[in-house]
């Protein structure tokens, strides 16, 4: 299993990150810091996550730096760190649309009164005298409601950077500056040029600030999945102590504590049922609809729903340690991570900013050598407009808005992805490998069929096999053993057992050396089982797995056991295969027995009597001809293969080893799970290329527009407040389209 879970972990809301490139300031500055093992930012919830033993004044003081802010999530229960999440996302809210109705309520006026009333030109003193006092007022405004992003731009100037903090206070900065020196000394320019655009300064801020405001609130509804997950959690317990029940909070609840659950009731923690039995409806973890039987022995997992009996059972995982526990951190870790497109976007908007700069520069001196008159006045709106339309906001929120709607999307289905590069690669995958137990089939198989080849009887002959196998943990044991327990059968020690990988099990009982398993597993020994090879083809051909039992070097018995093929892979099969996947069954069966589930599933490429590490091969095989390989198997058996894989399913446990081993964890023991990842997958990879496109799209296209490539042809000129409204809108269309996603619903058909 990972040690993931067992590295100290931090989270953290910051404060002022604007852009992409902030990403990876606040990133490389945290990895700095001496004891962080691994950092992850989620640029969309402006949240970051530092694994390792380090003191959190240091993180803090790092991201302070750099001149970003950073505010511990203190709280001890997932709900609790949700609503401080949400509390501060509401009072930034609130803020945000405040300075926006203050930068507006002055520019707008100002913006009315150049279209209706005056030219807001500078000619006269008191038109001077008027304007000063304009943009005094002016100013204020765009401290008050602007300061964060020049009191960004300069830390970001101290640190040698640049970011969209940097493109705002300079473009707003330059629009100001230029009026106030029309007002200082109109002598140093022509009469055309003393124009002034205070009401751009103010527009401009105001019309970011709603951007920014819409953008919180539309991300706020990407947190959906995990509100409904942490809503599954029971708030207080009933335990059993001192032969007294009582009510207790969740957090007091210890291990091996009894438990009662009545009929309606949230099973609070994770335990093993000791008494009664019931009917749980575990929809809300596995995606499964229809409720499960729960008999004394049987284990129960906490936010599952208790539905029709009462019981008791004894605490096996409580607090932090409980699967839906493991879910809800694995959801919310791979909501922050990035798949390698997004790190793409990252590493882009790092460059842009400093490009987009000189892109101005430049396109201010053409209009300066080569515009027409007032060319100042020209080459100032261009430089302003260039630079506000350019802020690649919507840009570094094209990924991580995806993956927080399509990770959570995907939980909703039951389906637990570690990280965005698994949701990556998933949607890529051209092979998938799946073993057959407990994958394709139910994993619980049951003796069919007993033939005897000596004088001894069924009974004797069960009796020994079971004593043999009931030392080794493979399925095909458990139903040996579960079949002579059912029928009161005698178990017996058995000494020298071995197992032999891939073949079967040898042990000496009462002086007799036993052997059980295929076919190799005898010629090996140099048993002769002529006598029961055709009934072993016989029912291998009809899906059943026969196994020979030989006493002291002579065949005894032929016994076969069935592994009943699940309802629904049939039709799972053919939505994989519809999504043009090439599947390869893989199984320790031989080759009949392989071949009858295969054909009965519809699947053409299978490979029979394979150990582990043939698995592994064949995944290293299939990779090094260009194929993305996917392995599907139940996380613990199919390990090595899973680690080999591109991307590694384990289906139908949800155990804390699946959560940890696998890149996807299927919390349902269906491959509907497995079809329904590939499709969620599949849609999120889409919604970011639409994401990404239209934020480079926006800003290739808009910053020549900016710059006036159209007006020698049509005499466009785009205004900065334009460029402002048309670059909060990028930002806002980029959530809007990444919220989409939480309406997607997989084609369960075929």
């Amino acid at each position: 299993m990972s040690n993931k879970g067992k590295v100290k972990t931090q989270s953290f809301i910051i404060e002022g990150a604007s852009c992409a490139s902030c990403v990876n300031k606040i990133e490389k500055a945290l990895a700095g810091v001496e004891g962080v093992t691994g950092v992850e930012m989620n640029f969309a919830q402006r949240t970051v996550t530092i694994d390792g033993d380090v003191n959190s004044h240091a993180l803090i003081d790092s991201v302070k730096d750099i001149g970003y802010d950073a505010t511990p999530m203190n709280s001890v229960s997932e709900q609790d760190a949700l609503d401080e999440k949400a509390q501060a996302d509401e009072a930034h809210y609130k803020k945000l649309m405040r300075n926006m109705v203050i930068a507006l309520g002055l520019g707008i006026p100002l913006m009315l009164y150049g279209l209706f009333i005056g030219d807001m030109s500078v000619n006269t003193f008191n038109q001077r005298i008027g304007w000063a006092v304009v943009g005094f007022i002016t100013l204020g405004v765009m401290i008050g409601t602007g300061k964060h992003f020049y009191f960004g731009a300069w830390q970001s100037f101290k640190n040698h950077s640049a970011n969209m903090d940097t493109l705002i206070a300079l473009g707003t900065g330059t629009a100001w500056a230029y009026s106030m020196l029309v007002i200082v000394a109109p002598n140093l320019l022509p009469d055309v040029a003393r124009h002034v655009y205070f009401e751009a300064s103010a527009m401009i801020i105001g019309l970011i600030n709603l951007g920014l405001a819409f953008e919180v609130k539309a991300r706020g509804r990407t947190s959906e999945a995990i509100k409904r997950l942490i809503g599954l959690q029971a708030k207080t317990a009933r335990v059993v102590r001192n032969g007294q029940e009582q009510d207790v909070e969740i957090a007091q609840v210890q291990l091996n504590d009894i438990v009662r659950v009545r009929p309606g009731e949230k099973i609070p923690v994770d335990g093993e049922l000791t008494d009664g039995k019931s009917t749980v409806d575990e929809s809300m973890l596995t995606g499964e609809p229809m409720p499960v039987n729960k008999t004394v022995g049987d284990k129960v997992v906490a936010g599952s729903i208790n539905k029709t009996g009462s019981m008791l059972f004894s605490a096996t995982h409580v607090g932090k340690d409980t699967t839906l526990s493991h879910i809800i951190n694995m959801v919310k870790r791979a909501q922050n991570s990035k798949p390698s497109i997004g790190r793409l976007a990252d590493v882009i908007s790092g460059y842009f900013v400093p490009i987009v700069m000189i892109l101005a520069v430049i396109a201010g001196l053409a209009w300066l050598n080569f515009g027409p008159q007032p060319a100042i006045a020209y080459a100032i709106t261009a430089i302003t407009t260039v630079l506000i339309i350019a802020c690649p906001c919507a840009l570094g929120l094209a990924t991580p808005m995806s993956v927080m709607v399509g990770v959570g999307k995907a939980a909703e289905a039951g389906v637990l992805i570690r990280n965005g590069e698994a949701l990556q690669s998933a949607s890529k995958i051209t092979t998938m490998l799946l073993d057959k137990t407990g994958t394709i089939t139910q994993g619980q198989p049951e003796v069919t069929d007993i033939s005897t080849y000596d004088q001894r009887q069924e009974t004797s002959v069960m009796a020994l096999v079971a004593s043999l196998e009931s030392h080794s943990e493979h399925p095909l044991a458990q139903a040996i053993v579960d079949y002579a327990k059912q029928r009161n059968y005698p178990l017996s020690p058995v000494s020298e057992f071995d197992a032999i990988t891939g073949k079967g099990v040898t042990g000496t009982l009462n002086g007799e050396h036993l052997l059980f398993g295929n076919e190799a597993l005898m010629r090996e020994f140099g048993i002769d089982v002529s006598l029961a090879v055709v009934q072993a083809e016989t029912l291998a051909n009809d899906a059943k797995t026969p196994m020979y039992f030989a006493v002291n070097q002579k065949l005894s018995a032929l016994i076969a056991v069935s592994d009943p093929i699940k309802n629904d892979s049939l039709a799972a099969i053919k939505r994989l295969q519809n999504k043009g996947i090439h599947l390869v069954m893989l199984t320790g069966d031989n080759e009949a027995t392989a071949k009858a589930v295969a054909q009965r599933v519809g699947i053409d490429d299978y490979i029979a009597q394979v150990m582990p590490q043939d698995k592994v091969e064949e995944v290293i095989k299939r990779q090094k001809c260009g194929e993305v390989v996917g392995m599907t198997g139940d996380g613990i058996n199919d390990a090595p293969a899973l680690a080999q894989a591109d991307v590694g399913f384990a289906i139908g446990t949800g155990t804390d080893v699946a959560i940890e081993s696998a890149d996807v964890t299927l919390m349902r023991g269906s491959l509907h799970g497995l079809a329904d990842a590939l499709a969620i997958s599949q849609a999120t990879i889409t919604n970011i290329k639409q994401n990404l496109f239209g934020a480079f799209i926006y800003n290739v296209a808009g910053i020549p527009i900016a710059a006036g490539v159209l007006f020698p042809f049509f005499g466009i000129l785009l205004n900065p407040v334009v460029a402002g409204a048309a670059m909060a809108m990028s930002s806002l269309t980029v959530v809007s389209n990444a919220n989409r996603l939480r309406f997607f619903k997989a084609n369960k058909t075929a």
